[in-house]
């Protein structure tokens, strides 16, 4: 299949509400599968909304949120991650979804990738939250850049300004990806005060991926709406900080030219395009940056995929671990080293019988493709 029908979203969640914005998300799954498209995209943090206030007032005044978003944001193995799955599979249609996820006491900005089977076959993290993000969230790791295997075609997200970091970019260039998730909050923010955060850069951003990796870019932007203006905006200054609006969504073709009409800015809806995967080969012959339009003995990348782990349980020499101890017995952001000397028991002699098997790393973040 290289002709095909891919969605990008433009609507606002309910805000602070994790159940009720993943039901809307059911809903335009469901919208997007009867469109006939293949894959759909949605903004950044999602699930269950940016947290805006973060940038309208002191961080004092911002706490009144806090216990809300938490009990609100996203956890991966969860009914709510099984009712997206779901919804992906009864639509025979591809998920990229953004959202806050939950994992432990700590969050962080996430994308779940879920195939039309009903699979979530991984997850990522924004490697650095930018500017007073990071009072919010907690940071990925290398084995967040990577690009995942489709029946439709090699797919990847970034979120936000990680489209402005040059050697993120360029790592998930190498990977040879088709189509790009580029997951966006509200451009809504500082309008006119802060052009960095306008809808003019960060369009362009989305555009230059597309022009630079030679891929396909579903560029999808949420929406502030009237009701999260009114709960967030107490004051007349904030209200000038904050606009209804802000949906810019577009996608794009590897050689940059948008491929849809846009909707209003404060409208919501999916956009729609038919794109052909054969059009990247042409692109390509003119300039790809990580093959043959590369320097790699001017200048190449280093680039660490491994997982960082908070925690690595040491196993002295003489004691018995089990051979699945780091992927069941510990905790999410843990792993085992095992000395040597140490003994290993089996699955099958572990007491109890094998355990379920975990095909997911870090409490529900699936390996990304070529991960080991």
């Amino acid at each position: 299949m290289t002709t095909f029908k891919v969605a990008a979203v433009q609507a606002s969640p309910v805000f602070l509400d994790l159940r009720g914005t993943v039901e809307k998300a059911v809903s335009l799954i469901a919208q997007a599968g009867a469109q006939g498209a293949k894959l759909v995209g949605f903004p950044e943090t999602w699930i269950p909304g940016y947290p805006w206030w973060i940038w309208l007032g002191s961080p004092a005044w911002g706490m009144q949120f806090v216990p809300r978003y938490h009990a609100n944001s996203f956890v991966i193995d969860s009914p709510e991650t099984q009712r997206l799955c779901d919804a992906a599979r009864e639509n025979n249609i591809h998920v990229v979804i953004g959202y806050s996820e939950k994992a432990g006491g700590s969050l962080y900005m996430g994308q779940a990738f879920i195939r039309s089977d009903g699979e979530l076959i991984a997850t990522r993290r924004k490697l650095k939250p930018t500017h007073v993000e990071r009072s919010v969230f907690g940071e990925g790791d290398g084995s967040d850049l990577a690009v995942h295997e489709f029946d439709i075609g090699r797919v990847g997200g970034l979120c936000c300004w990680e489209h402005l970091q040059p050697l993120s970019k360029y790592a998930m260039y190498s990977m040879n990806e088709q189509i790009h998730v580029a997951s966006w909050p509200s451009f809504s923010l500082y309008r006119g005060m802060a052009y960095a955060l306008g809808p003019e850069l960060n369009t362009a951003a989305s555009q230059m991926y597309a022009a630079e990796g030679q891929c396909f870019v579903l560029a999808s932007v949420a929406v502030v709406s009237p009701e999260m203006a009114e709960m967030l905006c107490d004051t007349p200054d904030k209200k000038d900080l904050l606009r209804v609006g802000g949906g810019f969504t577009m996608i794009f073709g590897p050689d940059g030219r948008p491929l849809c009409d846009p909707l209003p800015e404060d409208a919501e809806g999916i956009l729609y395009a038919d794109i052909d995967l054969d059009m990247i080969s042409i692109a390509k012959s003119a300039a790809d940056p990580a093959g043959h339009y590369s320097r790699p003995d001017v200048t190449r990348l280093l680039l660490n995929t491994s997982p960082a782990v908070r925690v690595e349980r040491f196993v002295p020499a003489g004691q018995v671990v089990d051979a699945v101890f780091s992927s069941s017995l510990v905790s999410p952001e843990e792993s085992t080293r095992v000395a040597p000397g140490a003994q290993r028991r089996s699955m099958a002699t572990r007491p109890g019988g094998p355990p379920k098997a975990r095909a997911r790393r870090r409490g529900g973040r699936p390996r990304a493709e070529g991960q080991s």
